[in-house]
């Protein structure tokens, strides 16, 4: 009878886990077995995976044949190792001691091994979680900014008084820009009008003072008026008698 050493499946659709069992090789891979030596459970990250070490060598150094999948999982355990270091204590290689010596060790070796491998994945998954999370956290921002549009969008359509209202106010601040700005001008037109207001009283004065002096003019040339009409009259009397002799004068010639 050939003896295997094989996964028995256990478990529910698309969960499973395994026994990993001796069996005889005509048996189904599900029936009837002869003795359980480990369980593996592949859900895990990394596997879980329980093992008789004792058992395993012993079925190992016995001829059972282990499938694929069972011979790396016995290698992965040491179960291989130990069966190995076994053959040599036997052969007079290496003493028992030495053989557990070198298995301790390589014990050793493997669980740093196994210890650097979850901690990378636990990283790994610590940064794809932390990625997943912010991808999250910006697809709902953009769906609530959408969401908050339409929403928006909604009221606007329901209360188009409201928008008449904003756009009146927002006219009645510009005209109250634009009045502040006149003023502003007004202001300044006003103080430059101040300004100039002394030149101007200046001017007045000016005028004032010299209006007396337009008067006394005026009044001298009233006063020469007579005089001059008197020495008119006075030639025109000097020219009148000489105007008949004249005349008679020239009678006799004809």
């Amino acid at each position: 009878m050939s003896v295997k050493i094989r996964l028995q499946r256990h478990g529910r659709s698309k969960s499973p886990f395994y026994h990993v069992v001796v069996a005889d090789s005509r048996a189904p891979r599900d029936g009837k077995f002869i003795e359980k030596i480990g369980s593996y459970l592949p859900q895990t990250q990394p596997a879980t995976i329980e093992l008789d070490l004792d058992r395993a060598s012993y079925w190992l150094e016995n001829g059972a044949q282990p499938t694929d999948t069972c011979r790396a999982i016995l290698s992965y355990k040491g179960a291989l190792m130990r069966s190995h270091l076994a053959v040599g204590v036997r052969k007079g290689a290496m003493t028992q001691e030495q053989a557990d010596e070198k298995f301790a060790n390589w014990l050793s070796e493997k669980e740093n091994k196994v210890k650097t491998h979850v901690e990378r994945i636990k990283s790994t998954t610590s940064e794809k979680l932390a990625t997943k999370l912010a991808e999250e956290a910006k697809v709902n921002k953009s769906r609530l900014e959408k969401i908050a549009a339409k929403a928006a969008a909604a009221e606007a359509a329901a209360n188009p008084v409201e928008e008449v209202v904003v756009e009146e106010a927002a006219t009645e601040e510009v005209a109250a820009e634009e009045t502040a700005i006149e003023a502003s001008i007004a202001e300044a037109v006003v103080a430059e009008v101040v300004v100039e207001a002394p030149v101007a009283e200046a001017a007045v004065e000016e005028v004032v003072v010299e209006a007396p002096v337009a008067e006394a003019v005026v009044e001298e040339a009233v006063v020469e008026a007579p005089v001059a009409e008197a020495v008119v009259e006075e030639a025109a009397a000097e020219v009148a008698p000489e105007a008949p002799a004249a005349e008679a004068t020239e009678t006799p010639a004809e």
